[in-house]
C-alpha cells in the first residue's frame, strides 16, 4: 500500500484512505492559510458595515428620522459600504446596512428609515 502524507505539514498519515491531514491541527492551519488573505479584507468590510449599522440604529430610535448627513460623518459613517439599496418607482435610492436604512435627500440631509421585511 502506498504511503500517505498530510498536506500541511508532510507527516506519514493512518487511517481512512481518504483522509488528507494527520490532525486537527494540521486540517485548521491549512483552512487557515488558504482563507487568510481574504478573511482579513471580509472581517474588516463587516467591520465597517456593522458599525454603520448600529450608528443608524442610534440615530433611529423611532423607525424613521431626518437628519443632517454631517452627523452620520462625525460619527464615522462610511457612505461607501452598505449592504444592499431599494430603488423606488421613482428612482429614489434606498440605501441598507442589513436592516438599517438611509434616503439621502436635498441640502445634504438623510431619511434614516428602518426595513421591517429585510429577509424574503
Amino acid at each position: 500500500m502506498e504511503k500517505r502524507y498530510c498536506i500541511e505539514c508532510e507527516e506519514p498519515i493512518f487511517g481512512r484512505l481518504d483522509k488528507k491531514f494527520c490532525s486537527d491541527q494540521c486540517r485548521s492551519m491549512y483552512h487557515n492559510k488558504m482563507n487568510s488573505d481574504c478573511t482579513n479584507f471580509m472581517r474588516n468590510v463587516n467591520n465597517i458595515l456593522r458599525k454603520n449599522r448600529r450608528i443608524l440604529l442610534e440615530l433611529n430610535p423611532t423607525g424613521k428620522t431626518k437628519i443632517h448627513q454631517s452627523i452620520l460623518s462625525k460619527k464615522g459613517f462610511h457612505f461607501q459600504y452598505f449592504t444592499n439599496e431599494f430603488i423606488t418607482k421613482s428612482g429614489n435610492i434606498y440605501r441598507f446596512c442589513y436592516d438599517q436604512g438611509y434616503l439621502q435627500l436635498k441640502d445634504e440631509f438623510v431619511a434614516l428609515v428602518v426595513r421591517n421585511n429585510y429577509v424574503h
